[in-house]
């Protein structure tokens, strides 16, 4: 997805790919920018803030996945409130590594622009090219570099595979102790009405949109119904810890895609959660933290171990 900051709008763009394929545009905008309910992506396709490959078009049109899906933004559109208690974790002269709250877009997507971290730093700093990404609701390490080629030099040095991320997480359940290795495969969750949602299988899928994926899983703490696990990536796919987790019997906590069922997103993205929902995620976001990153620097070659502390909200959790 990109913006276009010129004029009285900002255009955001994106296409729909196989994941959209054979879905209604409504359905597609629900499921993909959850902070808008279905009737109020509906409302906006009304309105004319969707556009479908430059022209207006009906909530109900059916996507065929190579469209150009336009959303048209007034400079004054009202964002959905984040947190803005980040940290600076280190400051070189290349890059800066910021500890990023839960529930704080990393840079502009959908409705989100001066409510992001990129936005936000813009206060402090000229402009920043963000070199890692972490979803929304999980917290942690996020590196920004300085300059368009710094982002290039690190993100690549980030690429090898003496590159090291450890995730703090918490899940329902009693994870076995020790050291679990899960390696697999991660595909589309065939039996999920969620199109965007995968599952993990130790034996390689009969699909073409498969990848292998390892993740090591450390039990630190069990409490009285969940525990806490340190995670270490071998690979970086997308949802690669929760989608792991989840298959393996062990959701995370806080988790409306692949926490306790499937009914908390659909409800999550109508923005219909009752208490009782709420109650049963404990958190407001996932209980997912990126703790650790070690990495060879590229700009002087020293070793560096980047480490942000566990959050406070999940304090609560060692209750449960």
């Amino acid at each position: 997805m990109s913006d276009d900051l010129s004029g009285e709008k900002r255009l955001i763009r994106s296409r729909p790919g196989l994941e959209g394929k054979n879905l209604r545009l409504d359905h597609w905008l629900a499921e993909r920018f959850t902070y808008r309910s279905r009737s109020e992506w509906q409302n906006a396709v009304r309105n004319g803030e969707i556009r479908l490959n430059g022209e207006k078009t009906r909530p109900a049109r059916i996507l065929h996945g190579d469209e150009i899906i336009d959303f048209l933004i007034p400079e004054d559109h009202p964002e959905p409130p984040v947190r803005s208690d980040y940290r600076i974790l280190a400051d070189f002269p290349q890059y800066i590594a910021v500890d990023k709250p839960g529930n704080l877009p990393v840079h502009p997507s959908g409705c989100f622009f001066h409510h992001t971290l990129l936005m936000l730093l813009r206060k402090e700093y000229d402009r920043l090219y963000p070199v890692n990404r972490i979803d929304r609701e999980t917290s942690g390490i996020v590196l920004f570099a300085k300059t368009a080629s710094a982002a290039a030099t690190l993100s690549a040095a980030l690429a090898e595979h003496s590159t090291q991320k450890k995730y703090l997480v918490y899940v329902h359940g009693q994870f076995p102790a020790g050291t679990q290795s899960a390696a697999g495969w991660l595909s589309p969750d065939a039996g999920s009405p969620i199109r965007k949602k995968r599952r993990f299988t130790t034996k390689k899928p009969d699909a073409s949109d498969c990848e292998s994926c390892r993740t090591d899983l450390i039990c630190i703490q069990h409490y009285q119904s969940l525990s806490k696990l340190e995670c270490i990536l071998h690979t970086g796919r997308l949802h690669q810890i929760r989608a792991t987790l989840f298959s393996l019997g062990f959701p995370v906590v806080g988790d409306k895609l692949y926490g306790l069922d499937d009914t908390l997103f659909d409800r999550f993205s109508k923005g219909e959660l009752t208490d009782t929902d709420k109650k049963r995620l404990i958190l407001d976001r996932q209980a997912l933290h990126a703790r650790e990153l070690k990495f060879i620097d590229p700009f002087d070659g020293n070793e560096r171990i980047l480490t942000a502390p566990e959050p406070p909200e999940f304090k609560i959790l060692e209750q449960m």
